[in-house]
């Protein structure tokens, strides 16, 4: 791949089904298995066939992400080739894209912010289609976008939220566009012609009318899917990522006065005493757990739990908990940063 490949990640929206956690960060901020989720968003992006080659566009929301991304990424990714753009107005993805303009020209990828996937990016090196989308069947699609495709296995158009199950190849979140040109056309025509849904414009529409206009657009199905956009979906993320290689159980083990119960990820720099931790826990930078029960949970960096037991729970960072619950009786919780909950 020649020319410079420009990466977009959409990630602008208000994360409303990860309150409280969203009130002080962007979702992608949140942490799962020992990293944040964007930071995992980024490991996928390890095989691409020049990943020196690639360039990055942040379309980050008003305020949390304008003044949090930035800074995230230059201080984890430094020597990253990053370009950010605010999208004030939740007009939706299509809306988003055409706010980047000024930085897209030949072969693009979009993938939204909460889409973590296993998947080998090599293939873009030789690939001929105006566009790939990555899908993943589904039992139930009706809350998705699906793809349709015909005979010969192209696409020939994309559907919201279909009401029937017939179909339930799901489009995950993920695409590559040989030409960014013709993508922003489609876009200006999606805007002119007003095509949208619940005042939102959205790309599988874009993408639809490229495909009536001649684009050849074709699938490329994944069998891991792994979500972060609720509560409960993170807690099952981070399960799985531990379970695939995030664990750091055997070196978490050596702790004294520490019952380790795999798989779990501990940071070096958390204190951990007289404790049963695990399984599916995974400990932030700086966290003080002592006299407590922690199972199935994610506790941010610099939180400190004291005489607690906790059990699919998702606490963020700099809390305070302490003498929570009988250790019997393990309880779960949804905190956000800079929270208290103390019983004498």
């Amino acid at each position: 791949m020649a020319e410079t490949l420009k990466i977009v990640i959409p990630m602008a929206g208000w994360g409303t089904r990860m309150r409280p956690h969203t009130w002080s960060k962007p979702k992608p901020l949140v942490s799962v298995a020992g990293k944040t989720s964007l930071e995992h968003l980024m490991d996928m992006f390890k095989t691409l066939p020049e990943p020196e080659n690639v360039e990055y566009i942040f379309i980050v929301g008003p305020y949390l992400g304008e003044l949090q991304v930035p800074p995230f990424i230059k201080e984890k990714y430094p020597n990253l080739k990053a370009h950010f753009v605010v999208q004030h107005e939740m007009k939706g993805q299509s809306h988003a894209l055409a706010l980047a303009r000024e930085y897209l020209r030949g072969p693009m990828m979009v993938c939204f912010s909460d889409t973590l996937m296993e998947t080998d990016f090599s293939f873009l090196a030789n690939e001929a289609a105006d566009g790939v989308a990555w899908v993943m069947p589904v039992p139930d699609p009706r809350r998705f976008g699906v793809a349709e495709l015909n005979n010969d296995g192209w696409v020939t158009r994309f559907i919201e939220k279909p009401q029937s199950m017939d179909n339930n190849l799901v489009v995950v979140g993920c695409y590559y566009f040989k030409s960014a040109e013709k993508l922003l056309a489609a876009i200006d025509e999606q805007m002119q012609r007003g095509i949208m849904l619940k005042g939102e414009y959205f790309l599988t529409d874009t993408i639809t009318m490229m495909i009536e206009h001649g684009a050849k657009v074709r699938t490329n199905q994944i069998s891991t899917w792994l979500d972060t956009g609720t509560i409960e979906a993170t807690l099952d993320t981070n399960r799985i990522l531990l379970d695939r290689g995030a664990d750091n159980s055997s070196e978490a083990a050596t702790r004294p006065t520490v019952k380790i119960v795999p798989p779990v990820f501990i940071h070096p720099t958390a204190e951990v005493d007289s404790a049963v931790i695990g399984p599916y826990v995974s400990i932030g930078a700086n966290c003080k757990i002592s006299a407590a029960v922690i199972q199935d949970s994610i506790i941010e960096e610099g939180t400190q739990i004291k005489r607690a037991a906790l059990k699919r729970s998702l606490i963020g960072s700099n809390c305070h908990i302490e003498g929570q619950t009988d250790k019997e009786e393990a309880s779960s919780l949804n905190i956000g940063d800079n929270s208290s909950v103390i019983h004498p």
